[in-house]
């Protein structure tokens, strides 16, 4: 049924600079649970650490047709994945950032990306994801 929502609000949706954010808005509208509550918080606070973020969808495909929502300044900050048991937050270069408040639980083997997986009722470090956030930037910034 979500999936269907989301395919109705992609088709719906004009092709300008906002389209990207409509979708955003209508995936969270389509979970209808408690990852979509998770996933529109993550992206409140995505917006409160940067304001000038760009929102994005990227890799659609049959098996996912909505697509992934991507948040860059400079190059990908992070994405937002959602699955049945979590929304994964995925930092492309999480390995080179710092995280005194230890958020990165998943994807910790790898040269470039760490993750935050977060499970219903899991509470977010609101604080600590904005200082993920600006740290992100910064390294994106200073290295062009």
């Amino acid at each position: 049924m979500a999936n269907k929502r989301i395919a109705a609000a992609q088709q719906e949706a004009p092709k300008d600079a906002n389209s990207d954010s409509e979708l955003i808005d209508a995936i969270i509208s389509a979970l209808a649970d408690w990852r979509g509550e998770t996933l529109a918080r993550v992206r409140k606070l995505i917006h409160e650490a940067d304001t000038e973020v760009v929102e994005e969808i990227k890799w659609r495909k049959p098996s996912n047709p909505s697509g992934v929502p991507v948040w860059s300044h400079a190059g990908i900050l992070c994405t937002g994945e959602t699955y049945t048991d979590k929304v994964k937050l995925t930092f492309a270069k999480g390995a080179s950032l710092l995280d005194p408040a230890g958020l990165f639980n998943a994807s910790l083997d790898g040269n470039a990306r760490r993750a935050i997986d977060i499970r219903d009722g899991d509470q977010i470090d609101g604080n600590a994801l904005k200082a993920l956030i600006r740290a992100a930037v910064a390294l994106n910034t200073t290295r062009r």
